[in-house]
């Protein structure tokens, strides 16, 4: 995730903890144990997986609180994210980052478009866990938010906004989010806007902690050398001080598309940036798996796939071509994309266009099918190879309500997509008719000639 409040040890004061831990870190993780699930008294949804072969425990709590909670405040959601770690109950931010450090536990927090995610991973020994817990509850439940603090996250957001001025895939990406989205929550950017950056006061974060960071807005996703009872105990421990709140309203739908959009922008670049695609997929989609599979053929397996073939190998007009999903609460984007000169831009796009046309009316040979399913369900195994991979799969599956099987069930469900329900997903999901086509760059010939 972006805008990682992720802080390097540096010098602990126990040094056989900071080599413990750097060896276990190394170690693989263990089979993925069963996931246990329950609801706290004051409603926050807890996911364990216990693997007491390592004795680290990993820790995310996540609140629904990300860029689509931003309101008339763009990069409200970032901004305060940011700030929890900058100070907390009596503790100022070097405090914090000490306690940490002392303790040999690594911490961060982040926020996308949307959630907003705490994490920890500590060892498991007392009274080092207890320590980190207590010292990460405080940080949930007292930030400071000290001006100096604030100050500086506007300042960072301020040259990360002005970077991306300079940056023509992240000038796309905006401009795509804010046509397919328009006026639904998800077309806010994440980094806010730099009109709107005076409105990113002490004050502001104050009121996005208090109303989102409640526990009836929260997730925990727990992996590590926990039983039941103790994972509980730690919990209450973690989140017990936290206001019960209530949680954030849904989202509204996100209307289709009434007709295609086109945008050309200018910038002084040789590179044409090409994004083409549409919002398509929730995460609980019934269409998910015929998607996901069908796009590892179309463009979402490197140079072998469809899109990359064409484009890169046939023809020689970028250096990569690509496609995928991005699934969210609610429909998240279908997007396909490439680089190539200015004056190649018309070509790649009808090729592009023409090779999705292609793939919805026909779908994906048997062969095609075959390797992606054969790409997809070998790989699957690595992804769950450490306790982190895991508890990043947890507090996904906690915060969009999956089935506790998902897990369980995701070699199966790849292996049993027909090429038939692949065509069918798209022809239905997919209209080519209604898509968002930004163009980027290309102002500037090659050479800068």
């Amino acid at each position: 995730m972006t805008s990682v409040v992720d802080r390097p040890r540096r010098a602990a004061a126990r040094f056989w903890i900071v080599g413990l831990l750097g060896w276990l870190l190394s170690q693989p993780a263990s089979a993925l144990a069963p996931i246990q699930s329950w609801t706290t008294d004051t409603g926050v949804r807890v996911l364990l997986v216990s693997t007491p072969d390592l004795p680290i425990v990993d820790v995310r709590v996540v609140f629904d609180a990300g860029a689509a909670r931003d309101g008339d405040t763009p990069g409200l959601a970032r901004f305060t994210s940011g700030l929890l770690f900058d100070g907390a109950g009596t503790l100022d931010a070097q405090a914090v980052a000490s306690g940490f450090e002392r303790l040999g536990a690594q911490y961060g927090a982040s926020a996308e478009r949307d959630m907003a995610v705490v994490s920890l991973r500590s060892l498991a020994d007392e009274p080092l866990l207890g320590s980190a817990i207590d010292l990460l509850s405080t940080v949930l439940t007292e930030p400071q938010f000290p001006e100096a603090a604030v100050a500086r996250g506007r300042r960072q957001l301020q040259v990360a906004l002005a970077q991306e001025r300079e940056q023509p895939a992240q000038i796309a990406s905006r401009a795509f989010y804010q046509a397919a989205y328009r006026s639904h929550p998800y077309a806010s950017w994440p980094n806010g806007e730099p009109d709107a950056l005076a409105l990113l006061t002490r004050e502001a974060a104050q009121r996005f902690h208090g109303r989102y960071y409640v526990a009836r807005n929260a997730v925990v996703a727990l992996v590590g050398d926990l039983d039941r009872a103790a994972a509980q105990a730690l919990v209450q421990r973690l989140i017990g001080q936290l206001p019960a709140g209530e949680p954030a309203p849904a989202l509204g739908p996100v209307l289709p598309l009434a007709d295609g959009v086109s945008e050309r922008l200018r910038h002084p670049s040789a590179q044409t940036h090409i994004v083409l695609g549409g919002p398509v997929l929730t995460r609980d989609d019934p269409d998910y798996f015929p998607l996901v599979v069908g796009n590892h053929v179309l463009g979402g397996s490197g140079l072998v796939s469809r899109v990359s073939n064409v484009i890169r190998e046939q023809r020689g007009l970028a250096y990569s071509a690509y496609s995928y999903f991005m699934p969210m609460r609610q429909e998240g984007p279908f997007v396909m994309g490439l680089q190539t000169r200015g004056d190649q831009a018309g070509e790649a796009i009808a090729l592009l266009r023409q090779t999705l046309d292609e793939f919805i009316a026909e779908g994906p040979s048997d062969e095609e099918l075959e390797a992606a399913q054969r790409n997809l369900t070998g790989g699957f195994p690595l992804r769950l190879d450490s306790n982190r991979e895991i508890v990043e799969y947890l507090a996904m599956m906690g915060f969009y309500r999956l089935p506790l099987d998902w897990l369980d069930r995701y070699v199966a469900r790849v292996s049993a997509v027909t090429a038939e329900q692949v065509q069918d997903a798209f022809a239905r999901r997919v209209d080519p008719e209604r898509l968002v086509l930004i163009q980027v760059g290309g102002d500037r010939a090659v050479g800068g000639q």
